[in-house]
């Protein structure tokens, strides 16, 4: 790489759930996408963004491109991916070593539909027994398309991500810097809140519920005594909304303590957060409550 300042944007894509926002949040040094164990908990294309003296890497975090995409939220969230995808000016395919599914095959033919520089990232390779297994996983992924360049990582750990940083530059346009040398993300800190409230709702309730519910904050107050957070919990269903608030308030309580305690530590000031439960019947298929909602707006296909 020549001494000229690189900067451009690098699409995280792959299936649900492979460990793309923990691998994002790792590349970044700071919790930027929230993270569960659940699908599609990624809703939003978010920048996450890592400065250094020779070049700024802009990380754009996707939702899982997937197959269901029945309601209209599925379907913002696959163009959500593909847009970024087409925007990119190097492409890190997230996948799970040890473990390949149709809808890896699925993001593949995407990737290789395009002629956009592309990484293949082998995530979760200290779960990879016995160890040996681990060329096998490369050469297999080496065969299934010309990838630019085979990294195998583990995100929790932080295994060969500097390995990563260090190649992500060759292949990003010689350009000056897009954002403050500062910056982390685009979102700013009323999104970042609502995400984690989503994150501790996601956490602590019943599979099923999480994706039949988004946050919405109303008011995001700051001043040198704290910050005030007001934020209302939509659902789908009235039977939905009792599992939220749960029995006598105690799960709407421990959601609220687990976010508040997050968000205090984030923004280092004392938080206050109030937390309403509402009703929007079939908010997650209806591409106007979505857009009202904070979703980001249709654009192109993702057939």
């Amino acid at each position: 790489m020549s001494g000229e300042f690189r900067c451009g944007f690098v699409a995280v894509v792959g299936r649900p759930n492979v460990g793309k926002s923990t691998l994002m949040n790792a590349l970044v040094g700071e919790k930027v996408s929230i993270v569960t164990p659940k699908p599609q908990t990624t809703r939003h294309r978010i920048l996450g963004i890592r400065s250094s003296d020779d070049s700024q890497i802009v990380f754009v975090d996707t939702p899982g491109l997937h197959r269901d995409a029945g309601k209209a939220m599925n379907r913002m969230m696959n163009r959500s991916a593909a847009t970024a995808l087409a925007d990119a000016d190097l492409v890190l395919f997230v996948t799970e070593a040890g473990r390949w599914t149709a809808e890896d095959d699925d993001v593949l033919r995407r990737i290789s539909q395009s002629s956009i520089t592309s990484f293949a990232i082998l995530n979760k390779v200290d779960k990879v027994v016995p160890k040996d297994a681990l060329l096998e996983h490369i050469a297999s992924i080496s065969q299934r398309h010309r990838f630019a360049e085979v990294v195998p990582v583990s995100a929790v750990k932080g295994d060969n991500l500097g390995q990563l940083l260090k190649l992500i530059p060759q292949y990003l346009p010689a350009s000056p810097a897009l954002f403050p040398v500062n910056t982390v993300s685009d979102r700013g800190e009323e999104f970042r809140a609502a995400e984690v409230i989503r994150e501790k709702l996601t956490l602590n309730l019943r599979q099923e519920l999480p994706y039949g519910l988004t946050v919405q904050i109303e008011r995001f107050e700051r001043d040198d005594n704290g910050v005030s957070v007001h934020a209302v919990i939509w659902v789908e269903k009235t039977s939905q909304k009792g599992i939220v608030v749960g029995k006598g308030g105690n799960m709407l309580k421990r959601v609220g303590k687990a976010a508040r305690l997050e968000l205090r530590e984030r923004l280092a000031l004392p938080v206050h957060l109030e937390l309403w439960v509402r009703v929007k019947e079939n908010w997650a298929d209806s591409e106007r409550d979505l857009l009202s909602l904070g979703f980001d707006a249709p654009s192109g296909r993702a057939d």
